[in-house]
């Protein structure tokens, strides 16, 4: 344990400026965690969290990750290159500073996982110990982070790794999968589903990833060395339920139509995100569900907030609901602000 702040432990969170990673980063706080986060522009990134203690540095730098990681008992690996650029380039070193890192200080590493890892030999349901054949480069380059992770694991640095579907909420990137169901910034007057009918998705309310991470941290000494979870989340059996909770929270008549695959292929070329959804498509086109039962028996439940009032708090964090439509939107509003 660290024995500065107090004697109370000590996590270094890459990505704190990110979705998972401030999320988690919160609920660590919140259990008396002293947050210690990596920026390459600390100066700015402390007016959004001033109670965590930000450090000047890059996660493709080995000597800022390790400086930054004296004395604490976690690593939080939630750093990514944004937009997608550049995967190839920089997640495997990112990767490589943080495991040399841990082995250090001795501390543990957390890494949100994806589905990436899986291609569908592994279909429809997903277990830890499902085959990895990933179809894309970026599928890829998870299993090669695990595999290194399983790796330092061997050499005694604890890992827990906690998989999950598409991001949804608070934090969420504008490059999420819910960002483009409607259109962040404006009110909700069409829906675009890219679920086919009767093919269900996987979707993971960001507060509960980090919340079931949280705990699993908090019981970290009892875990296996090399610890693999998944979440069952917010599963859309049949690719509707979505996009009806959208239309509940929001009230009204809200047109619903089919994602624009088509412009997909012929936007690819040129635009990169356009490239990456591409690839991913496959994901859409079966129905995939992550089991949840390694996780339910060490928890003895998986943490999760009703499917209204995720996608209504989530709807309010894009910005989507200036005007409040309907009486489910009014009451979900009531119950934020009473928790606040």
């Amino acid at each position: 344990m660290s024995e500065q702040n107090d004697a109370r432990k000590t996590v270094l969170v890459l990505g704190a400026t990110g979705g998972i990673g401030g999320s988690v980063a919160d609920k660590l706080a919140a259990r008396g965690w002293h947050v210690r986060a990596l920026n390459r522009n600390a100066s700015s990134a402390v007016k959004a969290r001033r109670c965590f203690e930000w450090v000047q540095g890059d996660a493709m730098n080995a000597a800022d990750v390790a400086g930054a990681a004296q004395g604490v008992d976690l690593i939080v690996h939630a750093v990514n290159p944004p937009g997608y650029r550049d995967w190839e380039k920089l997640v495997l070193p990112m990767i490589d500073n943080t495991i040399a890192a841990a082995h250090t200080a001795g501390a543990r590493i957390l890494l949100p996982g994806t589905v990436y890892n899986f291609g569908p030999d592994a279909f429809p349901v997903l277990r830890e110990n499902s085959p990895q054949h990933p179809l894309t480069k970026k599928g890829a380059i998870r299993v090669e982070m695990e595999r290194r992770l399983k790796a330092a694991s061997e050499q005694g640095v604890g890992v827990i790794i906690v998989r999950a579907g598409d991001y949804f909420g608070p934090g969420a990137t504008t490059n999420s999968w819910f960002s483009q169901i409607v259109t962040p910034g404006k009110p909700v007057t069409a829906i675009k589903n890219p679920s086919p009918d009767g093919v269900g998705h996987q979707w993971a309310y960001l507060p509960d990833v980090a919340e079931t991470m949280a705990q699993l941290v908090e019981r970290a000494d009892r875990l296996p060395r090399f610890a693999v979870y998944h979440m069952d989340g917010f599963w859309d059996h049949d690719g509707k339920q979505m996009v009806e909770a959208v239309r509940r929270v929001v009230g009204g008549t809200v047109k619903v139509s089919a994602f624009p695959w088509w412009i997909v292929p012929l936007a690819a070329p040129f635009v990169r995100l356009m490239r990456e959804v591409n690839e991913m498509r496959y994901l859409w086109r079966e129905p995939l569900r992550m089991a949840n039962d390694r996780l339910v028996a060490e928890l003895g439940y998986e943490p999760q907030t009703p499917i209204d009032e995720a996608v209504g708090t989530s709807l309010i964090s894009l910005g989507c609901m200036p005007e409040l439509q309907g009486e489910p939107a009014k009451a979900l509003l009531s119950r934020i602000e009473a928790t606040r």
